[in-house]
């Protein structure tokens, strides 16, 4: 895609990135003010369009109705990875789990849930054209084999057994949402994003130009670089604000560890797990790390195109039209909050 935007990803549920704050954490900072900012000493107020998640994980089953509504309360909208177990290969399954979240959703909430297909192998050309005609399938998830949090049902030959399915995406104009790392050991994991854009990524669009691509949760300058040559991307709040000594100050930090993982701190562009499983959640605060880090760029008016305009824009939906009100006060996460998460994760 010729022309660039960056947007949201976050992710609900473990093994991934999610969702918006209602508070701003930081002091502004020779900050450009847009007009519909308004400071009352110590209290600040930003108005926005109410934002959307393009990359959320909520799981399923138990999960799902722990974590959805922390995403529902602040979004209009999500789009919903399909890595479950089962993954979501049909457009049938997605129809089903998507009346899964619909029931698990708070009953006055008007959250609507965008649904993505797995791709594999296997996935048929008719199948995209059915996700296309079923009117709530908006993606296709392409996870290399074993590149992360249940993926080992991926896609192990791309420009070969996934050739004709490529192709239908082009004439279905249905967008290709890309985990972007290579999976072989004899990459480093700090370069498995840069090999994946090399050797796989570049040679995609130069084959299909016209395929509409989302290069997803971006961790490298590599990534934004060539993002801004021909492509669109996500970006999550932990790649924005950590980097790769996090992992190990003080000893190794498992609530640090997410995949991609982090990476060094010239990367910075500017899941609550022991387990092991691969994600930092941020639901309850995503938005505040957005904010913080526009804040101190000086970008704030920069802040509701990125978590509000470009999203739909690129999906072909219409913005919302509703507002939400960021508050700048001084907070810390609550004692209740960590347990919380901490039982989710044991439950993962």
């Amino acid at each position: 895609m010729l022309n660039t935007s960056f947007f949201p990803c976050k992710g609900s549920a473990l093994g991934a990135p999610s969702a918006f704050s209602i508070k701003l954490t930081s002091a502004l900072v020779n900050a450009r003010v847009p007009t519909h900012l308004k400071a009352f000493r110590t209290k600040m107020e930003l108005s926005i369009t109410r934002p959307d998640d393009w990359h959320l994980h909520l799981r399923d089953g138990e999960l799902l109705e722990a974590v959805v509504s922390h995403s529902s309360h602040h979004f209009g909208r999500a789009i919903i990875m399909p890595n479950l177990k089962p993954p979501i290969t049909t457009t049938a399954a997605a129809m089903a789990y998507r009346q899964s979240i619909l029931k698990a959703l708070p009953g006055n909430s008007d959250f609507t849930p965008l649904m993505t297909l797995y791709l594999t192998d296997t996935t048929s050309p008719n199948e995209i054209k059915l996700a296309r005609d079923s009117g709530v399938v908006f993606g296709v998830k392409l996870y290399p084999a074993g590149a992360t949090t249940n993926s080992q049902d991926g896609v192990t030959d791309l420009f070969g057994k996934c050739l004709p399915v490529l192709e239908e995406m082009v004439r279905q104009n249905m967008p290709l949402l890309v985990h972007g790392e290579v999976t072989s050991p004899d990459v480093d994991v700090f370069d498995r994003e840069k090999v994946f854009i090399d050797t796989v990524l570049s040679p995609l669009i130069q084959k299909f130009p016209q395929l509409k691509v989302v290069m997803e949760h971006i961790t490298t300058m590599d990534a934004v670089n060539f993002v801004e040559s021909c492509d669109e991307a996500t970006v999550t709040p932990q790649h924005l604000v950590l980097n790769r000594n996090s992992l190990f100050q003080g000893g190794l930090q498992p609530h640090n560890y997410c995949l991609p993982v982090l990476k060094r701190e010239i990367h910075s562009i500017k899941k609550e797990c022991p387990c092991g499983c691969a994600g930092i959640y941020n639901s309850p605060v995503a938005l505040s790390v957005y904010a913080k880090v526009f804040e101190e760029a000086g970008a704030l008016e920069k802040l509701e195109a990125f978590t509000s305009f470009n999203g739909p824009d690129f999906y072909g939906l219409p913005r919302n039209t509703s507002k939400i009100k960021l508050i700048k006060t001084p907070w810390k996460l609550k004692a209740t909050e960590l347990v919380a998460t901490s039982i989710l994760c044991a439950k993962d």
